[in-house]
């Protein structure tokens, strides 16, 4: 199948280069715009990777021939500008969260499905060895009945990220800790687990002079009966690695960044599997690959050259944003919520 599917960026800013890269080495994409309202932005992709660049949507839209648009604007803007590109039967790639409400993660999912076009979300770290390895060691109930599962996703942001743009840490655009960074902590644990049932969480800003949460921990119920703690925050320096552990009664299993750091099952014939990418970078960092999000935009190209679904639909993505909504009532509240 040696087809093109065309891509196109909205958003110029910091994750980006990820896209572009991505795109770039995909084997069945192609760049052909990208659009921002900061025209130096918008040339300085055009000029990098030989497209053309717009300061409007709309603009774009009607002069271009566009098979998908990654939406990668501030996340309180994602519905907008997806429904934006979907009404024009243009298919939608979000980068994560699919918005910050619910409302709007709603809207953006029935105005694909209205409009018949795919609506493809942005987890990279499902497509990570350890992560896949996991979710396979637990739905084979190598593990025996799970009773613990937590995800520690401890990153650092300094004053200077937060007044880097006017929508950072803001509730109607970024959210916080949960929201930007934690989210795909989040989103990684509820996928393996098989569900988040309940949460009761603890939400405070503590360092940074932003609206939206710093540093927050959340306890789980999960679907499966299982318990687990997730910690999310921004407050803490330098920002140190990714980690999850998931604990059983015939098995333990630790992974983080770089790999397994645990792999002890009853079953010692079921060996430490081979980890040949990696999971990402200290402090919530992009690694050297960009595996993740190369794996998903092809993933995305072959879904519209094969005419199916991609691997993270909008229904999915939504889940995590659920979770974290729920965790901000639950910690208004001061007690247990469902998701």
């Amino acid at each position: 199948m040696d087809k093109l599917v065309k891509f196109a960026i909205i958003g110029c800013g910091r994750i980006s280069p990820n896209h572009l890269d991505a795109i770039k080495n995909a084997p069945h994409a192609t760049l052909v715009a990208a659009c921002d309202i900061d025209e130096q932005k918008a040339k300085a992709v055009a000029d990098e990777y030989g497209c053309s660049c717009y300061t409007d949507i709309e603009q774009m839209i009607s002069c271009e021939e566009i098979d998908v648009c990654c939406i990668l604007t501030p996340s309180g803007y994602h519905a907008e500008h997806g429904c934006m590109v979907a009404s024009h039967g243009i298919n939608v790639f979000c980068e994560k969260p699919i918005d910050v409400t619910k409302e709007k993660a709603d809207m953006l999912i029935k105005c694909c499905e209205e409009n018949n076009v795919k609506l493809g979300c942005v987890f990279q770290r499902r497509a990570y060895d350890a992560a896949i390895k996991t979710k396979e060691a637990i739905e084979k109930g190598w593990l025996g009945t799970v009773t613990l599962a937590d995800a520690y996703l401890k990153y650092y942001r300094d004053a200077e990220y937060y007044k880097s743009a006017a929508w950072r840490g803001t509730l109607e655009l970024d959210g916080g800790a949960l929201m930007n960074q934690s989210i795909h902590g989040i989103d990684l644990i509820n996928w393996m687990m098989g569900g988040i049932e309940s949460v009761d969480a603890k939400c405070k800003t503590i360092v940074w002079d932003i609206e939206a949460e710093d540093t927050s921990v959340i306890r789980v119920n999960y679907k499966n009966g299982a318990i687990g703690v997730i910690e999310g925050a921004t407050t803490a320096y330098p920002g140190l690695e990714t980690l999850f552990s998931f604990h059983g009664s015939k098995g333990s299993i630790i992974f983080g960044d770089k790999g397994f750091y645990l792999w002890d099952l009853e079953d010692k014939s079921i060996p430490v599997p081979e980890v040949t990418n990696s999971m990402g970078g200290v402090n919530c960092g992009y690694n050297e690959t960009n595996y993740g999000h190369t794996y998903l935009i092809e993933d995305m190209a072959m879904a519209v050259l094969e005419d199916r679904p991609p691997l993270i639909d909008g229904r999915e993505a939504k889940k995590a944003v659920d979770i974290i909504l729920a965790a901000y009532k639950s910690s208004q509240i001061g007690g247990e919520v469902s998701v």
